[in-house]
Protein backbone atom coordinates (compact mmCIF):
# COMPACT_ATOMS: atom_id res chain seq x y z
CA UNK A 1 0.00 0.00 0.00
CA UNK A 2 2.83 2.36 0.90
CA UNK A 3 5.86 2.56 -1.06
CA UNK A 4 8.76 2.71 1.29
CA UNK A 5 11.71 3.23 -0.12
CA UNK A 6 15.16 3.92 1.65
CA UNK A 7 15.47 7.46 1.11
CA UNK A 8 14.51 9.64 -1.39
CA UNK A 9 17.77 12.40 -0.55
CA UNK A 10 19.69 12.93 -3.17
CA UNK A 11 22.62 12.49 -0.81
CA UNK A 12 23.86 9.20 1.27
CA UNK A 13 25.51 9.16 4.83
CA UNK A 14 29.18 8.56 5.04
CA UNK A 15 29.62 10.92 1.64
CA UNK A 16 31.21 14.20 0.89
CA UNK A 17 29.92 17.03 -1.03
CA UNK A 18 31.24 20.46 -1.42
CA UNK A 19 28.42 23.19 -0.72
CA UNK A 20 28.15 26.69 0.16
CA UNK A 21 26.69 27.59 3.72
CA UNK A 22 23.54 29.68 2.30
CA UNK A 23 21.34 30.17 5.97
CA UNK A 24 21.79 29.64 9.41
CA UNK A 25 18.63 27.61 11.49
CA UNK A 26 17.52 28.41 14.62
CA UNK A 27 19.69 26.50 16.67
CA UNK A 28 22.79 28.02 15.14
CA UNK A 29 23.73 24.98 12.57
CA UNK A 30 24.88 26.53 8.66
CA UNK A 31 22.49 25.24 6.00
CA UNK A 32 23.69 23.93 2.73
CA UNK A 33 21.40 22.50 -0.01
CA UNK A 34 22.16 19.44 -2.33
CA UNK A 35 19.75 19.39 -5.13
CA UNK A 36 17.82 21.66 -3.19
CA UNK A 37 17.73 18.85 -0.27
CA UNK A 38 18.78 20.63 3.51
CA UNK A 39 21.94 19.32 5.27
CA UNK A 40 22.08 20.86 8.85
CA UNK A 41 26.13 21.71 9.55
CA UNK A 42 26.88 23.25 12.70
CA UNK A 43 30.09 24.99 13.33
CA UNK A 44 29.92 26.76 9.68
CA UNK A 45 28.23 30.78 8.94
CA UNK A 46 26.96 31.66 5.75
CA UNK A 47 28.96 31.96 2.68
CA UNK A 48 31.75 29.38 3.87
CA UNK A 49 32.17 26.95 0.99
CA UNK A 50 33.21 23.64 2.70
CA UNK A 51 33.53 20.17 2.29
CA UNK A 52 30.95 18.33 4.37
CA UNK A 53 30.76 14.97 5.30
CA UNK A 54 26.72 13.79 5.65
CA UNK A 55 26.46 11.94 8.98
CA UNK A 56 22.93 11.27 8.68
CA UNK A 57 19.98 11.37 6.36
CA UNK A 58 16.37 11.71 7.28
CA UNK A 59 13.34 11.89 5.21
CA UNK A 60 13.03 15.93 4.42
CA UNK A 61 16.71 16.99 6.01
CA UNK A 62 20.16 15.69 6.22
CA UNK A 63 22.80 16.60 9.08
CA UNK A 64 26.99 16.70 8.25
CA UNK A 65 29.97 18.10 9.26
CA UNK A 66 32.86 19.43 8.11
CA UNK A 67 35.13 17.26 6.84
CA UNK A 68 38.92 17.26 7.75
Amino acid sequence: MFNREESTAPVDAGETYDVTIEDIAREGDGIARVSGFVIFVPGTSVGDEVTIKVTKVLRKFAFGEVAD
